[in-house]
């Protein structure tokens, strides 16, 4: 590792123009690449006092031993070059946007002198139309199989297309419609050529073209009393509709976009992507990624989609995305389409419900991600041994307990305590907490209670049966939350008398460790298979705390002075407690900001502030929520 003051170039020797810059290591190999506005501004940014750096960036500086840029004309040429570099390099600080698995396409060979349909995966080569890519290799040959009445181009390989040259013999499928037969001569090169054009025509969305076709070729077939034609075409006809039932209708036939999801934590994103076209689903990709920079999520997004470009070599006319995208992304798409490129984010109607949907499976796939990795027997034992490394432990951290706080604007605070044993959850030893008044205080006041509740001894129990105490204790306690949380919980193991159970906090915001009592954190690396477990832990918490408080919150929106006011029902209710916290400050809130809450008229506001202006409702106890 080099000093960043080794290489840093005089500030006056970096140009103000737009560009994109590359760091090299030590062995000259390309660490990171990136795209500046002002190579000068940015660059400089990265040579700041180490402590004020992200810890990624931190860490790519520190492994960096040189610096080079290049200087072009806009944003856009910027954009092109630094995925072009990241393509050739391979930088490893760099998200690198790969598919979680390899999708199946169906190909049409159109460099070759007689065309062929196949499904395949892999790269993609010069002189062949893709189209795709679809979830399952079954579905597009199925497809094709049904296509293949109409459109009768050749599938066979290229040895069996020769051997059916020399021995003039055509295959079966010949035999019953399904190949045109160009290796025998039934159809000239030109003619089989056509039926291909025609197929690539059908799978780019002018299916309904086809239709109308087929459709009068019957009826002047009928007319003409050619009845074994017609019903010929007939068979043809529903097969070409089988075809397209295979893909989900979800706007009507003018619609072509691609509909992306996302769903992002502090280390990973997952991306969801719908081609649709002619208004049907036709293919489906995802994406899991590291977080390997500070990129946001609109930066991350406006990566996916030059990466998606890129790889399938098609821009849609419209694209749906979750979130803003940045104006240099918008201008590359735009060049790259030729026109210009509607992309937007999606506020109400089918198009926002799709957009949800596929959010929806964005999420699902970085769950479903996150559970396979955790599933995995030996990352979990190198998560767990990384722990113990790093934090200096005896041992490694067999079970791990995690505690979260929740609550609503300072109010309705609860605890949640979830377990991990071997690096698995043990969801049937998961407790909350409802935190009392006094531990309600702050967010250490409720660590401390939490904690202190946690370790009671077993005569403190009560005798009723219920499980309030624990078999044995953790070999590690982890709070969600920085140094003062910690320190809380630390005071708390105290006054229990608890000498045998380290703790720590995990902050959200870098995901650094934070020990009792040492002022600097311990940064685990991002790859590190024991960040990962302890990040599983603090979530599993939060979300354990969010369901108690909800369901407590919803037993004290019963029981409020709003049940009073007429015409307000339990949904705008929560709507209040939510923007305001309390009844009272409802209470306290002026006509104008009561209309501000969603679904809150003038005439509903009213009669809030006629409900509550009584000082007997505002004493009342159950005026707080």
């Amino acid at each position: 590792m080099s000093p960043a003051h080794s290489f840093r170039p005089p500030t006056g020797s970096i140009p103000e123009d737009p560009g994109v810059y590359r760091f090299r290591d030590g062995d000259g190999r390309v660490i990171y690449v990136g795209k500046a506005k002002s190579l000068r501004s940015r660059l400089t940014s990265y040579f700041a006092d180490p402590r004020t750096l992200h810890p990624r960036t931190r860490s790519m500086v520190a492994e960096a031993a040189d610096v080079d840029w290049v200087v072009v004309g806009s944003e856009v040429e910027a954009l092109q070059l630094e995925y072009s570099w990241i393509k050739e390099f391979d930088p490893r600080f760099n998200v690198k946007y790969r598919d979680d698995k390899s999708y199946p396409y169906l190909a049409v060979t159109m460099g070759d002198a007689f065309p062929r349909a196949l499904v395949t995966r892999g790269a993609k080569r010069r002189g062949t139309r893709y189209f795709g890519p679809y979830a399952h290799a079954w579905a597009i040959r199925a497809t094709l199989d049904a296509l293949l009445r109409v459109f009768p181009v050749r599938t066979c390989s290229s040895g069996v297309f020769a051997r059916a040259e020399r021995t003039r013999r055509p295959c079966l499928l010949a035999d019953i419609g399904k190949c045109s037969a160009p290796c025998v001569g039934r159809v000239t090169e030109g003619e089989h050529r056509q039926i291909a054009e025609d197929l690539c025509s059908f799978l780019t969305g002018q299916a309904r073209t086809f239709q109308r076709r087929l459709s009068q070729q019957m009826q002047e077939a009928a007319a003409e009393l050619d009845y074994e034609r017609a019903a010929r075409l007939r068979d043809d006809l529903g097969a070409l509709e089988r075809a397209m039932e295979r893909n989900s209708v979800v706007f009507d036939e003018s619609v072509d976009a691609d509909v992306v999801g996302m769903a992002v934590d502090e280390l990973e994103a997952a991306f969801e992507v719908f081609h649709v076209r002619e208004g049907r689903i036709r293919g489906q990709r995802s994406y899991v990624v590291e977080r390997a920079d500070e990129a946001s999520e609109s930066e991350l997004v406006g990566r996916l989609l030059v990466a998606l470009v890129e790889d399938a070599d098609e821009v849609a006319p419209e694209i749906l995305t979750p979130v803003e995208i940045p104006d240099d992304v918008r201008q590359w798409l735009s060049w790259r389409r030729g026109t210009r490129v509607s992309i937007r984010v999606p506020q109400r109607g089918a198009k926002k419900d799709l957009q949800q949907t596929v959010s929806t499976n964005a999420g699902q796939r970085l769950a479903l991600h996150k559970a396979r990795r955790s599933g995995d027997l030996t990352a979990r034992s190198k998560a767990l041994e990384e722990i113990r490394e790093y934090l200096d432990l005896d041992r490694a951290p067999l079970r791990i307990e995690a505690i979260d706080i929740s609550h609503l604007g300072g109010t309705g605070v609860v605890g949640s305590l979830v377990v991990f044993e071997d690096g698995a959850p043990r969801p049937g030893e998961y407790r909350s907490y409802t935190v009392s008044d006094e531990g309600a205080r702050d967010d250490t006041s409720a660590v401390y209670e939490v904690v202190f509740r946690r370790f009671r001894p077993r005569d403190e129990a009560p005798d009723d049966g219920r499980p309030r105490t624990f078999t044995y204790p953790p070999q590690l306690l982890v709070i969600d939350g920085a140094l003062p949380q910690v320190e809380a919980a630390q005071r708390a193991l105290n006054d229990r008398a608890v000498t045998d159970v380290p703790v720590i906090g995990l902050a959200k915001r870098l995901e650094e460790i934070w020990r009792p009592a040492d002022p600097e954190p311990v940064i685990l690396p991002r790859t590190s298979e024991g960040l990962y477990l302890l990040q599983r832990l603090r979530d599993e918490a939060h979300r354990r705390a969010l369901s108690h408080q909800r369901k407590t919150r919803r037993g004290h929106v019963r029981g409020s002075a709003l049940d009073a006011v007429p015409g307000l029902g339990p949904g705008r209710a929560k709507a209040l407690l939510r923007a305001f916290g309390s009844v009272a400050k409802v209470r306290l809130a002026s006509t104008e900001e009561l209309q501000a809450v969603p679904g809150i008229g003038p005439t509903l506001a009213q009669a809030i502030r006629s409900a509550l202006g009584s000082d007997e409702m505002l004493t009342s106890p159950e005026g707080e929520a």
